[in-house]
């Protein structure tokens, strides 16, 4: 397979350590190239890290990236685009200023595969969950015509809770309403429990921005692409309510749904659905994806967000508790790791399906 030169745009943060994480022994993909914010540029990554290591508790930082000078992501932009073939975006920055960082990565003719929201709702950009809508990445090439690009583009993931119950439902076209409720970890937030004390034995009944995403951002990954943009699907229709919960990493969802009338499936049909599933990852065998994409545990007690959300290297949907409702037609739960299926781990395997799409 082709090799790669990558680089990592907000590598300092702790979407950005995951994909250092993930890229240091990444069979397709080299880090070349790290930047972030002017206040961190012209210092190794290992100097940075020294102090702002977040992951110690898992893996330390790859010895294979210490040596790498961290750039300005905005002032060397010219730079950091001519030293790799595409990069990953994790920065922590206002919308407005991600999606003009974005673009112009993409204007200077490097791809940009980006784990942020401020691209999300831009018509030709594809919001992919490799699993669910590859196919939306036939749009890039109505992008690049507006941007005036030959190789440059933008794609993004989606919202990181929306990522363990959207595809618990979409092998399903009779879904018709949707009411879910996330439990989700203190990482979606960048913190730990050393930065954030507070959240110790406590939930946090709200998370700026996170209802109006689950509910509206699933339509995209259902939608279609037509007269080069991304067309909203009407259905299923979704409301949400999110909640912080005192957990480190993994986002769980409780979810009800009602199928239309006269369409509802036998539970038997959803767990043979869910046994079987898979998806463009796992008919192109990427590096990063799951061997088993959906995975449904039948006990009562499961799945457990400290046992389940590493399953698959943490890029696996772990379902369970499946019955019927007295107002919906059935509930169950969903489990995912958030920075990893749900953001960093995504986004790279979004990278692997686009390359092996020859988009990039």
């Amino acid at each position: 397979m082709k090799q790669y030169r990558v680089g990592i745009i907000g590598a300092t943060g702790m979407v950005g350590q995951r994909f250092a994480l993930l890229l240091a022994d990444h069979p397709w993909f080299n880090v070349t190239a790290l930047a972030a914010s002017a206040r961190s540029a012209g210092k190794t990554y290992g100097e940075l890290m020294e102090t702002r290591w977040l992951l110690e508790k898992e893996k330390p930082c790859p010895e294979n990236l210490k040596d790498l000078m961290v750039y300005d992501a905005t002032a060397d932009l010219e730079k950091v685009a001519g030293m790799v073939d595409f990069v990953f975006c994790a920065v922590d920055m206002p919308k407005d200023e991600t999606r003009a960082l974005e673009d112009a990565y993409a204007k200077a003719e490097c791809p940009v595969v980006s784990s942020n929201s401020a691209h999300r709702w831009t018509p030709d950009v594809p919001m992919i969950v490799p699993e669910l809508n590859a196919k939306h990445a036939e749009v890039i090439p109505a992008q690049r015509k507006r941007l005036g690009t030959k190789r440059g583009f933008v794609t993004v993931k989606s919202n990181c809770s929306l990522q363990n119950y959207v595809p618990a439902l979409f092998p399903f076209p009779d879904v018709q309403d949707v009411l879910v409720c996330t439990y989700q970890a203190i990482s979606g937030a960048g913190k730990t429990f050393d930065t954030w004390p507070e959240m110790v034995d406590n939930v946090i009944p709200y998370i700026g921005g996170e209802e109006e995403k689950s509910e509206r951002e699933p339509g995209k990954i259902y939608g279609w692409v037509e007269d080069g943009a991304i067309k909203t699907a009407a259905l299923p229709r979704f409301t949400a309510q999110c909640l912080r919960v005192p957990v480190t990493d993994g986002h769980l969802s409780a979810v009800f749904v009602r199928f239309a009338e006269g369409k509802k499936p036998s539970k038997e049909r959803i767990l043979e659905v869910w046994e079987n599933f898979k998806g463009e990852s796992q008919k192109l065998n990427l590096p990063s994806a799951p061997g088993k994409f959906l995975n449904y545990f039948p006990e009562d007690n499961m799945p457990q967000t400290k046992l389940c959300r590493d399953l698959e290297h943490g890029m696996a949907v772990s379902i369970g508790r499946l019955r019927e409702d007295s107002q919906y037609d059935y509930k169950f739960v969903c489990l995912s790791h958030n920075t990893l299926l749900g953001a960093a781990g995504g986004s790279v395997l979004t990278a692997e399906l686009l390359c092996a799409q020859n988009y990039i």
